[in-house]
């Protein structure tokens, strides 16, 4: 990923779908992660981004793909630059975390923050 487009990844949208999917708290998801329940609240919030170690620390606490964190975080115009195959491969994973996802009814959460 491009630092422009980086800078410009919704990070916290896709933190929170992962979790929402997980059906985990930011407590129970931070306890997993070399993060803090706090830290996670800020990503989350939009107010901070994640280092790389953070965004690979959700994906091994969760046994899922990085890329699948950046995917959903990417810009719609990034897409464009994805191959056929490569969009269809993480869907593929996408749906596979979705059907293996905690089987316990899921906890709603907002996927748009409040600004202030």
């Amino acid at each position: 990923m491009t630092q422009f487009l980086m800078d410009r990844s919704d990070f916290a949208k896709a933190f929170r779908i992962i979790r929402a999917a997980f059906g985990l708290t930011q407590s129970e998801l931070a306890a997993r992660m070399p993060i803090t329940a706090s830290q996670l609240s800020l990503i989350e919030a939009g107010k901070r981004q994640p280092s790389l170690r953070v965004v690979n620390g959700l994906a091994a606490a969760l046994g899922i793909p990085a890329v699948l964190i950046s995917l959903l975080a990417s810009p719609a115009e990034e897409m464009s630059l994805q191959s056929d195959s490569e969009i269809s491969g993480l869907a593929n994973t996408l749906l596979r975390l979705l059907v293996t996802a905690k089987d316990s009814p899921q906890r709603s959460l907002p996927l748009e923050c409040k600004k202030k």
